[in-house]
């Protein structure tokens, strides 16, 4: 995987690109460019691609990761909310890496706001997604695109601890639930403050999502699945400190009746929405493969 043919982006050649373009990174668009080429060499080893891939990457900047994925994929569809930014990469790529510029598209678009319409079957998601959103984008192209078989996505330390908690960790919550419901989820890496421009104040993390195969899913990957299943872990989780009796009586008319569909689906009601993983979700909303 180190032997990448295009010319990857390195601090210097990051530094002039932003100049030309008259762009300074906005913490409003989560903004953070990576000028490391060992980074973005990692970040696609870890994603373990195969060359038939058609990678979605948000939020692709000025291009480090692009020029990586256009490398090692057949088809690569950015999503860049910033127009500059959208112009410049097929310029840069053409120019970096000349033999693989067909292999990019690009959808100038906010990533929340992209429907099945806009590009056909990606079946990975590889990005250092906008830190501000990272977890909405994820949870939207998931919902949206059940082609997805891998998921491989930097964000914040915190965001990709919370991502791959298990239950009765202090920080499982919505996001671990949600995330779990398509896949298996797992941090795959951790990225120091220097590999970007400018550096954050934070750490990132690697998160990597192995997606369920449709056809043998534990449960229906549907949206009418997700909309029986999501308001319940919602409703779980709004007030951490109540028993599960108490948190859905809201969903379910009254505690009564939340009480009997928890024994029902075997969860004992006293118990707190952190103590459930997505399994007990899914039974305590009654959806089975029939």
């Amino acid at each position: 995987m180190g032997n990448l043919r295009a010319q990857l982006l390195g601090p210097a050649e990051i530094r002039t690109l932003a100049e030309k373009l008259d762009v300074s990174p906005t913490k409003k668009l989560g903004q953070n460019f990576v000028h490391d080429p060992n980074t973005v060499r990692m970040i696609v080893a870890a994603a373990e691609l195969d060359s038939s891939d058609h990678v979605i990457e948000v939020g692709p900047g000025l291009g480090s990761l692009t020029l990586a994925l256009v490398d090692t994929v057949e088809k690569v569809t950015a999503v860049e909310i910033d127009p500059r930014l959208a112009k410049q990469l097929p310029h840069t790529v053409a120019e970096r890496a000349p033999e693989f510029a067909d292999r990019l598209t690009i959808i100038q678009r906010d990533a929340l706001l992209i429907t099945p319409e806009d590009l056909n079957q990606p079946t990975a998601l590889v990005a250092n997604l906008p830190y501000n959103v990272s977890v909405p984008v994820l949870l939207h192209l998931l919902a949206t695109f059940p082609t997805i078989r891998r998921v491989l996505v930097m964000v914040q330390a915190e965001v990709a601890d919370r991502l791959a908690a298990a239950p009765g960790n202090k920080v499982y919550g919505v996001p671990s639930v949600k995330a779990s419901f398509y896949g298996n989820v797992r941090r795959a890496g951790s990225i120091g403050k220097n590999v970007f421009w400018p550096a954050p104040k934070i750490e990132s993390g690697l998160v990597r999502i192995d997606c369920f195969d449709p056809v043998s899913a534990p449960w229906p990957i549907t949206e009418q699945t997700r909309k029986q299943v999501f308001p319940l872990v919602d409703a779980a989780f709004a007030q951490r400190r109540k028993t599960l009796r108490a948190a859905l009586s809201g969903v379910f008319g009254s505690g009564q009746v939340a009480e009997e569909a928890l024994r029902a689906a075997g969860i004992e009601p006293t118990l707190r929405g952190e103590k459930l993983d997505i399994t007990d979700f899914v039974r305590l909303a009654g959806v089975t493969n029939a």
